[in-house]
Order: structure tokens, then C-alpha cells, then sequence
């Protein structure tokens, strides 16, 4: 993995953030279950996308690319036909869990083998909730030694799902993605409170948006007519606040960095990173242009991560440099990401100079207002989101660091480095 020297320097610009990965793979996948053309714009690719593009394709869908309106964004013209049919054997899904839980059940929709195949901690990230309705619907399914790749051969049956709330909610997205298309009427019933919810949310409003209806009793149940046809779309992804979150936590503990692009009317889980850190004391001010972090003297709270699992890694990084006893609670989902990110983000702010305690499901920050010592190695776990939250929080090290593994960016925001040396980052790339 790629090694980089990052040395101290306050962050300071303008950002033009990536559009929202979550928003993107759920565009690409409606327009490709429509009967008919399609163009989804200001696309940021990233290996993820990339992985859900291979689905489509592999499912019949063809997807061409075009040059985006914004410069540095990509387009996607996405023909559908209305059915899926198998156009090749296996399904590619990468590292991307969105993506491999996301088709899952379309690809249950075929009634013939297929297989999706996936890399890195992809192959045993946890998938028994749909393994439990392969099992009551008598579906076949298979793996190799209990991981990826897997094979499965059926057809879903309109019905009754139960999913318990603590599973990923990518399980719900999948199933609400492909039973509208199955001949009868189903309904989703959630066991247990759900956790991030707002990600549903945004599944259910990017299937209105395709002309599929979905009944949400409160988050306990979901109501699908099936029969259902998605309707071709021109649509443009929003901004992703997943992403504007580093720049924001790097603009706090920086001088000031503006994010362009955001909606503040996104249902993104993540636009959370505002709220929060405004609890935190971070100052920020509001315009036309965007939303911009200034230099703050932060200070410790209690940040309940079960909604917002995403944007906890770097959340912690701020607290470690905040004034005060920072607690992350109901983080337990963090340790099943790409990597463990709480031991992750433990260990890599601890090596740093911070003092951090990794609890079960959280973690225990003692803020070191002054900043952290720096001079040492640290690893970002092949995981993007490491990568960059603990490039963001060099800027408050006395000495350089070398990060290990800083190209994992390229699974969600290749551009990352592009724009950390845009804003005043200082890095060298040493192998």
C-alpha cells in the first residue's frame, strides 16, 4: 500500500465536495430497473460506483459513459429494458458492501444461477439476514467456505419479510429495491428499532423519485405493491456530506474550508456532522456558496454514532483534539466497516499522541487541545475512511507522520490527496 509523508499545515480553501456515494449507487440502480434511457449527472467515481456499474451490466442494464456538466464529475446514459436477465455469469461487487447487499436481491429475480463475487473484507462481511430468507423461501444459495463468492438460484416470493432493526439497513434497501418488481404485494416488518434509518429514507425517496411507491408505517414497516415499474429519469446526485464531513472537521481544527455543493434539505444521515459538531463549539457560517468551518477551539460531547456510523472515525479525531472527555456511543457497527474502525481509529490516534480507551460498542476520548505529538507511522487498514481522517488530523501533530495505506482513497474519493494539497495539505509520496 502506498505510503505518504504528511507533514503539519493548517487546511484553508475551497472544496467542490463529491456527490453523495449512497445517493449515487441508489440513481444508478433505479435507472437501470426502468424501461427506458436515462441520464444520472455529477457522478464522483470511485471503486464503489464502479462496482455497481459491473452489476448493472452483468444484470443486462447498459451503461455508457458521457462527460459530466460539472467539470471532474462523470455522467451516466443507463438503458434498461424493464427486466433483468443474466448477461454474464458473475456479478463483481469489489470492496463495496452497498453494492453486494444492494443486488442480492435483484439478483434473486432471475430464477437461474448467478453469482456475485467480491474483494478484500468484502467476502466476509456478514450477510445471514438475507441467508434467513433464502432459507425460509426454500431458495438455493452457495459459498465457498463460508465466505464469497456466492451462488444463488431461485426466485423471491411475494410476502412477508422480517428483518431485526440492528442489521445494516442495506439489507432493507435491497429488498425495497427489488420486491415492487415481484408479482404480488409484500411487506417489509422491521423486528426492532432500525438503526440508520435515514439511509432507508433515502432509498425510499429515490424510488418515488422513479415512480415506485412504498408505504413507511414510522420505520416499524413497509408496505410494497408489486407489479410495480420504475420510469426513466434525468437526475443529478447531490452533494455527499459523508464526504464534507472531513473538510469540515478539517476546517475546525484548520484556519477555514468552504464545501460547495451541499443540500441542506438531503435526508443523508450523515448531514449530521453539522449538528454535532456545532455541539462540539465549532463555529461555521452559511451562504450561497456553501458552508464553511471555521478555526475553533472545540470541546467535548457525548456523539451517538448509530445513525451516522460513517463520519465516527473522523468525529474522533476531533475529539482528540478537543478540549474535555469525549464519549462515541452505539458505534458498535464500526468493527464490521472495511475494517475494525473502532480498533482502527483506537489505534491510529493513540500512536499519534492521543488518548483514546476502545469500548465495545464506542470509545473513550480524552482531548489533547494542544495537539497531538506526530512522528510516527500509522495505518489507515486498507480503509478509506481511516485513510483520510487521520490525514485530516495531521494538521494538529508537532512532527510528520507517515501514513500506510493512503490510496485506499480510491474506494470512495480518489480526488482526496488532489484536493488535501488544494487546501494547504502537505504531503509526499514516498512509495
Amino acid at each position: 500500500m502506498k505510503k505518504i509523508r504528511i507533514i503539519p499545515a493548517k487546511l484553508k480553501g475551497t472544496i467542490c465536495v463529491p456527490s453523495s456515494k449512497s445517493m449515487g449507487h441508489r440513481e444508478i440502480i433505479c435507472a437501470g430497473l426502468a424501461a427506458g434511457m436515462g441520464i444520472i449527472d455529477n457522478i464522483s467515481m470511485s471503486k464503489d460506483i464502479e462496482a455497481t456499474i459491473r452489476c448493472l451490466r452483468a444484470l443486462g442494464v447498459q451503461v455508457d459513459d458521457m462527460v459530466g456538466k460539472i467539470p471532474g464529475r462523470s455522467a451516466l446514459k443507463i438503458t434498461g429494458s424493464g427486466r433483468l436477465y443474466k448477461a454474464e455469469d458473475v456479478a463483481d461487487c469489489g470492496e463495496s458492501g452497498s453494492t453486494l447487499r444492494f443486488f442480492i436481491p435483484l439478483g434473486m429475480l432471475l430464477n437461474e444461477p448467478f453469482t456475485f463475487s467480491g474483494h478484500g473484507k468484502l467476502v466476509s462481511r456478514p450477510l445471514q439476514a438475507y441467508y434467513d430468507i433464502f432459507d425460509s423461501q426454500g431458495l438455493e444459495y452457495s459459498l465457498k467456505d463460508g465466505q464469497l463468492p456466492l451462488t444463488i438460484n431461485g426466485r423471491l416470493k411475494a410476502g412477508t419479510y422480517k428483518l431485526p432493526g440492528n442489521v445494516s439497513s442495506q439489507f432493507v434497501s435491497g429488498l425495497l429495491f427489488a420486491l415492487p418488481l415481484l408479482e404480488g404485494d409484500s411487506i417489509i416488518e422491521i423486528t426492532s428499532h432500525l438503526e440508520s434509518s435515514a439511509y432507508v429514507d433515502m432509498t425510499l425517496s429515490c424510488l418515488n423519485k422513479y415512480g415506485v411507491k412504498v408505504k413507511n408505517n414510522g420505520h416499524r414497516s413497509y408496505e410494497i405493491k408489486g407489479g410495480q415499474h420504475y420510469i426513466p429519469q434525468d437526475s443529478y446526485v447531490e452533494g455527499d456530506w459523508s464526504q464534507a464531513a472531513f473538510w469540515l472537521v478539517g476546517g475546525s481544527m484548520g484556519d477555514s474550508v468552504t464545501c460547495k455543493g451541499m443540500d441542506f434539505k438531503s435526508l443523508q444521515g450523515d448531514k449530521a456532522i453539522v449538528e454535532i459538531m456545532q455541539c462540539m463549539e465549532s463555529q461555521f457560517t452559511f451562504d450561497v456558496s456553501g458552508i464553511t468551518a471555521c478555526g475553533s477551539h472545540t470541546k467535548a460531547a457525548i456523539i451517538d454514532g448509530s445513525g451516522c456510523p460513517d463520519i465516527i472515525p473522523v468525529l474522533a479525531t476531533l475529539a482528540a483534539v478537543s478540549e474535555g472527555t469525549t464519549e462515541i456511543i452505539n458505534a458498535g457497527r464500526l468493527r464490521i466497516k472495511e475494517c475494525d474502525r473502532l480498533s482502527a481509529t483506537t489505534d491510529g490516534l493513540n500512536r499519534l499522541g492521543g488518548k483514546v480507551t476502545e469500548l465495545q460498542d464506542g470509545l473513550h476520548i480524552e482531548g489533547c487541545p494542544s495537539g497531538l505529538s506526530g512522528g510516527v507511522e500509522v495505518d489507515a487498514w486498507n480503509d478509506h475512511r481511516i485513510a483520510m481522517s487521520l490525514a485530516i488530523v495531521a494538521q494538529k501533530c508537532k512532527e510528520p507522520i507517515i501514513l500506510t495505506g493512503g490510496d485506499s482513497v480510491q474506494k470512495s474519493y480518489p480526488d482526496f490527496w488532489k484536493d488535501y494539497i488544494a487546501t494547504g495539505g502537505r504531503i509526499e509520496v514516498l512509495a
